[in-house]
């Protein structure tokens, strides 16, 4: 079963720091339908590009470094679950090796109307790692080129049955370094149930040279990385949202 489904993979990282709890074995799966202007991997956008690799040679991967990466697996992108069938697949055989796994998504494949595979792949994910990218729709649209309703949704949907999440959410200056957005941000996340931890991730520029060796022009050109004080300020400004009684 495991050897039927290959994965478009767009590289693989051992002993990962940033991606879920503990030191993890991360896979970046390759297409990705949002194009966040501040994105640093602008190489994973297209979905036919990438190594084909089986699900059985990942985990043969990992079991070469598992006593490094003893977090587990984290599936990233791109957007893994634009290749849902092979992360099920992943998840299913990773969890008959009693491998944590944690499934980092934006969530714009979210479809309320259906979601049999959604929740195949989720009974099989301990931790969901969701990338809240604006909690404003317009300025969503403008900074990703998609709408966040889903989103949103997803994150609601999550809640709903109660699968652990870690929220994810990247703060720009000019863009969402302002603090009516990010007090929004902290009151929609008190609606929710399931959010064991809040990752507040500075806008960093070490992306801008993959766009000149592409071609591509760099979307924020100009725009200064955060700075730590502004994280701090950031964090603060959310955390005011989430204790806000209306």
């Amino acid at each position: 079963m495991t050897e039927n489904i290959l994965g478009n993979i767009h590289s693989i990282e051992s002993c990962g720091t940033v991606d879920g709890p503990g030191i993890r074995f991360v896979v970046f799966t390759q297409g990705c339908p949002m194009r966040c202007k501040y994105c640093h991997n602008p190489d994973s956008w297209g979905i036919n590009l990438g190594q084909k690799i089986s699900v059985s040679e990942i985990l043969r991967r990992y079991d070469g470094v598992k006593e490094f990466c003893r977090g587990g697996i984290t599936v990233t992108g791109g957007e893994p679950l634009l290749q849902i069938d092979f992360v099920i697949q992943l998840f299913k055989a990773a969890k008959e090796k009693k491998i944590h796994t944690a499934l980092d998504t934006s969530g714009i494949t979210y479809n309320p109307n259906d979601t049999r595979k959604l929740d195949e792949v989720l009974k099989y994910t301990d931790l969901v790692l969701l990338d809240i990218k604006h909690i404003d729709d317009a300025e969503h649209i403008n900074l990703t080129g998609h709408s966040n309703k889903n989103i949103l949704a997803f994150a609601k949907y999550l809640s709903e049955i109660k699968k652990p999440m870690w929220v994810r959410h990247v703060v720009v200056p000019e863009i969402t370094y302002k603090q009516e957005y990010l007090f929004e941000l902290g009151k929609f996340l008190k609606g929710l149930k399931n959010v064991t931890a809040l990752d507040v991730l500075p806008y960093h520029v070490m992306g801008i040279q993959k766009y000149k060796n592409l071609g591509l022009n760099y979307p924020l050109d100009g725009i200064p990385p955060l700075t730590k004080e502004q994280a701090l300020q950031a964090r603060t400004w959310i955390m005011e949202g989430y204790k806000f009684k209306e």
